[in-house]
């Protein structure tokens, strides 16, 4: 008996698999598009960028906040490729790339739906645009434009039925844009000249203020286990420089080096 058939679900599990893994990769495509979009490269607002407090605006904890947030969008992603990759014998029937992109515009629009009752209007944790004089113009654009519009153009399209072409095109897609789009959002943003770095284990401090002065940067933070940094690396430094110095993860969030470094040897 091959892997394939042992470990394939029953018709019904794959029934309800296959429209939720769309769902989920759309919703989970959708914060990243927030988040590469409106806090990185527009940096039009983070996360908590509407709280106010002065704890929370500092820029490390805003950083922060991002990298939960990314994060939790990871673990969407995740389990939405988990479920396609348990519903793949539903690729072969008529319609299905139709009925997976469906699903995923539906996620990702009530995404942005749910962004803009949630964060914009109960939570108040931040608008769309921080610095419009008129912010609830742009939550109300950004509503329907990726919110109301994609959610009706995906329910139009799940409805238009059709046997259409059988394929994989949309599996491949989701899958591709879902583990492309992670990535990018771990990237430092445009003009965010502070980044947080993981050294390797028996790093010491003189190592570390070496790989700095090759790099034109400065030093900002230290944790007390000398092994992770944050370093300000001015408009002209290079992230990537640090990993020939002795850099085992460089990034734009607390999160992930914070992370790797509970697990250092």
């Amino acid at each position: 008996m091959s892997s394939d058939t042992a470990y394939s679900p029953s018709p019904a599990r794959a029934a309800t698999g296959f429209p939720w893994a769309g769902y989920l990769l759309g919703f989970a495509l959708g914060g990243f598009f927030d988040g590469i979009l409106l806090h990185q490269v527009l940096q039009w607002h983070h996360l908590l960028s509407a709280v106010e407090s002065s704890a929370v605006q500092d820029i490390r904890v805003q950083i922060l906040a991002d990298g939960l947030f990314h994060a939790a969008m990871y673990i969407v992603a995740a389990v939405g490729l988990w479920l396609l990759w348990r519903s793949r014998r539903r690729f072969a029937e008529p319609g299905a790339d139709r009925l997976l992109f469906a699903n995923a515009l539906i996620g990702f629009g009530v995404w942005h739906l749910i962004d803009g009752v949630l964060s914009h209007w109960i939570l108040g944790i931040h608008r769309i645009r921080m610095d419009s004089a008129n912010p609830l113009l742009w939550d109300l654009l950004w509503f329907v434009v990726f919110g109301v519009v994609v959610v009706a153009a995906g329910w139009r399209l799940r409805r238009s039925g059709g046997g259409g072409s059988v394929g994989r095109v949309s599996p491949v897609v989701l899958t591709l844009a879902a583990l492309v789009a992670g990535p990018v959002a771990a990237l430092p943003p445009p003009g965010m000249t502070t980044v947080m770095v993981l050294f390797k284990p028996g790093t010491t401090a003189p190592d570390v203020f070496a790989a700095v002065a090759a790099v034109d940067g400065r030093t900002v933070w230290q944790d007390p286990s000398g092994q992770l940094w944050a370093i300000d690396l001015g408009e002209a430094g290079s992230p990537t420089a640090l990993y020939r110095h002795g850099a085992l993860l460089v990034s734009n969030t607390l999160l992930p080096t914070g992370c790797l470094d509970w697990f250092r040897t």
